[in-house]
């Protein structure tokens, strides 16, 4: 069975317990946290997916695009580091949450943050912002 069979299977079951329960439980962060597992996949390996894109669109240099991966696991890194010290206090249901909204916008902006802003500062407003929302 592939990984996205089994997201989907996950998803279903999720919500079925969902409309048979109205509490959230434990097998619901479960659930969550295994659907975080695959957006912080996507996360580490969407962006090398996008480097030729990112050269052709913006006319992006290879040190540029080496500083790109340089700043999202620096991100990822700081934000782990200081997460340890707050996460126990706001909760690791707040947490993942936060995480999957900070992954949302990010990849979502890379969509758009490059045409609002001047393109290199957009990418790196995109990446800072997921970059977060995978160190949580």
């Amino acid at each position: 069975m592939k990984s996205a069979e089994r997201c989907v299977i996950i998803q279903e079951i999720v919500l079925q317990e969902a409309r048979r329960k109205k509490r959230l439980n434990f097998r619901h962060t479960f659930y969550s946290s295994c659907a975080g597992y695959f957006v912080q996949a996507i996360i580490n390996n969407f962006l090398p997916l996008l480097f030729l894109t990112f050269q052709r669109s913006f006319s992006l240099s290879y040190d540029k695009i080496s500083l790109l991966i340089v700043i999202n696991f620096g991100v990822q890194l700081v934000v782990d580091l200081l997460s340890a010290s707050f996460i126990d206090r706001i909760g690791y249901r707040k947490s993942v949450l936060a995480a999957h909204v900070f992954a949302f916008i990010g990849l979502s902006g890379l969509g758009f943050f490059p045409y609002l802003l001047p393109p290199y500062t957009g990418i790196i407003f995109s990446i800072v912002i997921y970059a977060v929302g995978s160190g949580l």
